[in-house]
């Protein structure tokens, strides 16, 4: 049987990721926090002396996009040197790297779907160090996939979703940023994306853009959260300009998911139908 080490399987992704790998014929570990540290690269390496992976799934990141602007010196050793130690045993132990990306290394100056091959600009210091992170791997001269996502939400975690409806819950009116545009993902819709790519054995390597289809603005997002939820919330369009936020954000991060449905040979769920899972998991409204 194929053998996985997921790094980050307390995150929201790794979370997702024990939740549908019992779909596939793959044996997916979860190693404790404690045991699996990406910048103890002592640590790591027992993991791989003593399990000998086939794949290796990174979801480890700082994803604090805000706080990064401040602290630069952490985004950097996780996102970038973090990705980079795990690269290096993947290359001594032969193993092949799941790495998750983001949309944040592209500017979003340009109303296109971004393919893999468009020009990299990162606009804050979060995506600066995940296109680092990406760049150290692609220098290991391993086989991987780096995928790239946007916004991440499930059942887990911390996440839009969860937020929104926190505070509709304390509040009948919320103000929502209406002109950044891109594509909500359902964090177990991308979990299942990955195990699939492992579990098929795909040799395609390369980077990769995954998210829900469909396009939303956060407005729309927010929007839709609280129709289907039932919620009498009225939400206001905002623009950028008038929300105060450390870091800045792409104004348009679409993605086009062309590649990884032809090589991966998925069905990619609309952002739409993804979310009502969701919000039945966390509130059972629709049942």
């Amino acid at each position: 049987m194929i053998k996985a080490i997921v790094f980050g399987g307390n995150g929201q992704l790794g979370q997702c990721l024990k939740k549908v790998s019992d779909q596939f014929a793959i044996d997916v570990l979860f190693p404790e926090e404690e045991l699996a540290d990406i910048l103890k690269v002592e640590l790591i390496k027992e993991l791989f002396e003593k399990e000998k992976p086939d794949y290796v799934i990174n979801c480890a990141a700082y994803t604090a996009v805000d706080k990064a602007e401040d602290d630069l010196i952490i985004a950097r050793k996780i996102n970038k040197d973090g990705a980079a130690n795990l690269a290096e045993l993947c290359r001594k132990y032969n193993a092949i790297l799941v790495h998750i990306s983001t949309d944040f290394v592209f500017a979003g100056r340009t109303p296109l779907p971004l393919t893999e091959t468009d020009l990299t600009e990162p606009i804050n210091v979060y995506g600066l160090t995940k296109l680092e992170g990406e760049i150290a791997i692609a220098e290991h001269n391993i086989n991987f996939f780096i995928l790239r996502t946007s916004w991440l939400y499930s059942e887990y975690g911390n996440n839009f979703v969860k937020t929104m409806l926190k505070l509709g819950k304390e509040r009948d009116q919320l103000s929502v940023i209406s002109d950044q545009i891109g594509t909500p993902t359902y964090a177990p819709d991308l979990a299942e994306c990955i195990l699939t790519l492992i579990s098929t054995e795909n040799r395609d390597y390369g980077i990769y853009h995954y998210s829900n289809e469909g396009v939303s603005s956060w407005y729309d997002f927010a929007k839709a959260i609280f129709e289907i939820s039932g919620m009498p919330v009225t939400v206001l369009p905002i623009l950028s300009a008038e929300y105060t936020s450390r870091a800045v954000r792409p104004a348009f991060s679409v993605m086009d998911k062309s590649k990884i449905k032809a090589s991966a040979g998925i069905k990619i769920p609309y952002w739409r139908d993804s979310l009502k899972k969701c919000l039945v998991n966390l509130n059972g409204i629709l049942s």
